[in-house]
């Protein structure tokens, strides 16, 4: 156990982050939300960088960590990002400008991602990275994936749960959701999925 947490400590300090991000993570933290990890982070941004992705969707934007190393990644993609909650928008659109991010390249949708993704076109996007709450992840897994050109990527933040759901004993209902979520994904033909132990777990899914 020691030496998978230094090795967790390792990998989040090998992901150096700028100040920019640096910004988000403390404007993260005085808000109360959780952003992904440097480790985290970083693979995002390889993973945006792999094609590179010139369309990127962020189902729940914070206040701009994730979709900061997103940029990183593919500094030209076009970021359309969804959040419920107007303040974290307001603080982010000012984190990416300072970042050098022109308006243009993004676009913020402020509302329920429920009712948002409905309205967005079949596999248009590259890659879409999800962060929601447990009872939202099925329906928007699945969105993403509609939403992924074949050969694009889904990316799924938070699946391991600090641990919990390789332990069987645990049975909440966030743990269990996530387990019969990674459960689901790995019997699809249609997908090529793979959990990386970074943060609290990565999920990247591939469309055939």
């Amino acid at each position: 156990m020691a030496e998978s947490t230094n090795g967790a400590v390792f990998a989040d300090a090998f992901a150096a982050e700028d100040d920019h991000i640096l910004a988000a993570r403390e404007a993260s933290a005085q808000f109360g939300i959780t952003a992904v990890s440097p480790a985290v982070g970083a693979a995002l941004a390889v993973a945006a960088a792999g094609r590179p992705a010139a369309t990127i969707v962020e189902i729940g934007t914070g206040v701009g960590v994730s979709g900061l190393w997103l940029l990183r990644g593919a500094p030209a993609a076009q970021l359309t990002t969804i959040d419920v909650d107007l303040d974290h928008h307001q603080v982010a659109r000012g984190l990416f400008a300072e970042a050098g991010y022109p308006g243009k390249q993004l676009r913020f949708i402020t509302g329920n991602a429920d009712d948002v993704l409905p309205r967005m076109n079949d596999e248009s996007y590259d890659l879409v990275f999800v962060d929601a709450d447990w009872e939202a992840l099925p329906a928007r897994v699945e969105s993403a994936l509609r939403l992924t050109r074949p050969g694009g990527s889904v990316l799924v933040a938070h699946v391991l749960q600090g641990g919990k759901v390789a332990n069987p004993a645990r049975r909440d209902r966030a743990t269990v959701a996530h387990r019969e979520l990674l459960k689901s994904v790995r019997e699809r033909e249609d997908l090529l999925a793979a959990v990386l132990p970074t943060g609290d777990g990565l999920l990247h899914l591939v469309r055939r």
